[in-house]
């Protein structure tokens, strides 16, 4: 490894960190297949609906986050909620393929950054990375591919079901409150339809270990026009419980 200019261009590929998920007493407790959802509460009532069981939670000193394993037509699933942002997220998928998991369908809101309706369903293809974990899994690089089998299998659920949704680029970024019009705009100038701020990251992680990881966007809030409208997507509780759901189905036949 050399020295660069910018820490984050220093990218290490050594397979072994100075500690790691196996350096903590993890339970190997996690289905194959597993469900990442980025709101707590819609995580709690899909779990009840399918009669989830908690059997382990990733406790930090901000959030806990229970994993509970359903019973789908049969089949284990698993759930969790995800940790907000790209380090914590990626730090929880880390250690969840170190429990067992090893296919992955990640559900959550996004910005809206083309002219698209509440809810409407994106699939990302691609994440621009500016956010800073991808970085420490995968060597430099603008965008990270999302996992071709995966989408693809997205994509036939969502048609069997007869889901409407669109396939496009996100935008992975840290700076929650910095997304400045100049930076809207170059990013929907490079095809970027959402934005949101752990995808890169994810798709990073399972590629460096081997996992297979797909993504399901809802658009909430817009950004899209000359002014920002949340368009009350804090309170689109059946949105969320309905994405949610969808991606159990699609993880369910991966």
């Amino acid at each position: 490894m050399q020295k660069r200019e910018f820490p984050l261009l220093e990218y290490d590929g050594a397979e072994e960190a100075v500690f790691s998920p196996n350096d903590f007493d993890l339970p190997a407790v996690c289905p194959e297949k597993c469900v990442i959802a980025f709101s707590y509460d819609e995580v709690e009532i899909v779990a009840r609906r399918f009669h989830g069981v908690k059997v382990d939670s990733m406790d930090t000193c901000t959030a806990k986050l229970p994993l509970y394993v359903l019973d789908v037509d049969g089949e284990k699933i698993g759930l969790v909620c995800g940790f907000l942002g790209s380090a914590g997220a990626a730090a929880q998928l880390d250690e969840l393929i170190y429990q067992g998991g090893r296919k992955f369908i990640v559900c959550g809101a996004a910005g809206s950054l083309a002219d698209a309706p509440l809810g409407a369903i994106v699939l990302p293809n691609a994440a621009v990375r500016d956010e800073g974990a991808s970085f420490h899994y995968l060597p430099p690089s603008r965008e990270v591919a999302a996992d071709a089998e995966v989408l693809c299998a997205v994509e036939k659920t969502l048609t069997a079901r007869g889901v409407p949704y669109t396939v496009g680029k996100t935008w992975t970024t840290d700076g929650l409150y910095r997304e400045t019009a100049e930076k809207v705009a170059l990013r929907r100038g490079e095809g970027c339809i959402v934005v949101e701020m752990e995808a890169a990251a994810l798709m990073a992680v399972a590629r460096f270990r081997g996992a297979k990881l797909g993504y399901l966007l809802y658009c909430g809030d817009d950004m899209s026009g000359a002014e920002y409208d949340h368009r009350g997507f804090f309170e689109a509780e059946a949105l969320r419980v309905q994405l949610a759901e969808l991606a159990v189905a699609c993880c369910k036949n991966l």
